[in-house]
């Protein structure tokens, strides 16, 4: 009889541990929920701050969203398989005692936007007009940098016309830096169209690692290249 009560606490998609793995994804126990309605810029993707240089927003999106969870448990209301990606959920997650869910957040403190299907347009539209976060410079949406989308729609509140060309650049460097423990290289690539994908990622045990300098994307995990789009580079041995 006493097991019953703790059963009904250890509900499923909650843990104390929650794992931040970007700024709309965290991993509870082995579950990973992709925050449902948001879309956040990625850990390699730059943004231009107010002062119109480069900034790493996608990993600023990671570290509020880290700052937000803490270390508190969190709750994901579990919404089924991400169409995206099926090794991942989509979930509405909220730390314990809190009213406002870590979606809703993110999308209010300007650190990620409200997705096409998403719930969040009041918050995104103030964060927007505050020039909160992503707001407060130039960026282009989350959705177009990951395909690398170079000519997509500029955002934010200092995206002046006659510097376009710069800004483009910028948002999209020759030479993208390496994020912190993101070792995996992608590249687009028309090829990787024959099997759905949108370009390949090679690991730095494959042999075509060395050569690729000038990467278009860099991952962190995998999982992450494969939720990208990208897939493995066919000289890569298994398990490597």
């Amino acid at each position: 009889m006493l097991l019953l009560p703790l059963l009904l606490w250890a509900a499923p998609g909650s843990a104390a541990n929650a794992i931040v793995k970007d700024g709309n994804t965290i991993q509870l126990a082995d579950v990973t929920y992709r925050l449902d309605g948001i879309d956040a810029p990625e850990p390699d993707q730059i943004c231009i701050d107010d002062h119109a240089d480069p900034w790493a927003c996608g990993i600023d999106a990671r570290n509020q969203l880290a700052k937000q969870v803490g270390g508190h448990v969190v709750r994901c209301e579990d919404l089924g398989p991400d169409p995206a990606y099926r090794k991942r959920h989509l979930g509405i997650c909220t730390v314990e005692g809190e009213t406002t869910s870590l979606n809703q957040l993110a999308v209010g403190q300007g650190f990620a936007m409200n997705s096409a299907n998403g719930r969040f347009g009041e918050d995104e539209a103030a964060a927007k007009a505050d020039r909160k976060g992503i707001w407060k410079g130039c960026f282009v949406s989350p959705a177009d940098f990951r395909l690398g989308k170079k000519d997509g729609a500029l955002l934010g509140g200092a995206c002046p016309a006659d510097k376009d060309r710069e800004i483009r650049a910028a948002l999209f460097p020759e030479h993208p830096a390496m994020p912190p423990r993101c070792t995996i290289k992608a590249k687009f690539a028309v090829r990787a169209r024959v099997t759905g994908n949108v370009g390949i990622y090679h690991l730095q045990g494959c042999r075509s690692y060395p050569a690729l300098t000038r990467p278009d994307r860099w991952f962190c995990t995998e999982d992450d290249a494969q939720a990208a789009g990208f897939r493995r580079a066919y000289n890569c041995r298994a398990g490597k």
